[in-house]
């Protein structure tokens, strides 16, 4: 595997552990040319699972595009990275299905963030749901306990 650091052409395993409850297999990696470590991760290659687009349009589904978003709506809260890497990484696991809706993706999201902190589910519905003013923010705020997932108003078509 290249290194990120120098580019160089091969590095070396110096630690491999099962990774995702066994889906995958976590490698911390040392470049012999510049002795930086990083981590990878192997996992068996499936049929993609391919996400449908409110406007239609269909793309491959990236784990990585979807942790980026709880990432982001985490921000300084304590939430461990591990846990949104996990569900982020193990979503297309066990769906049996090839092809999924961005909203159901956006739900299933919503619905882990608001078992593990409140603020990061408010932030990440304001983008998922398109909060447009403060209303849509104190009315989701109202109905925090209240209310489950799928009886939300789901956001609104993107022109």
């Amino acid at each position: 595997m290249k290194c990120p650091r120098c580019q160089h052409l091969d590095t070396r395993v110096v630690d491999s552990r099962p990774s995702d409850e066994g889906a995958s297999i976590r490698r911390r990696r040392e470049c012999p040319n510049c002795s930086y470590r990083f981590t990878s991760y192997e996992r068996a290659q499936f049929e993609p699972l391919t996400v449908l687009k409110r406007s239609g349009r269909k793309e491959t589904f990236d784990p990585d595009k979807l942790l980026r978003g709880l990432i982001i709506a985490c921000e300084k809260r304590p939430v461990d990275a591990e846990k949104l890497r996990s569900f982020a990484f193990s979503l297309e696991d066990g769906l049996g299905e090839t092809e999924i809706q961005s909203k159901e993706i956006g739900r299933k999201a919503m619905k882990f963030l608001r078992a593990i902190d409140d603020v990061a589910y408010i932030r990440f519905a304001s983008v998922y749901r398109d909060f447009d003013n403060v209303q849509d923010f104190v009315s989701a705020i109202q109905n925090i306990d209240g209310k489950d997932i799928e009886e939300e108003k789901p956001a609104p078509k993107r022109k």
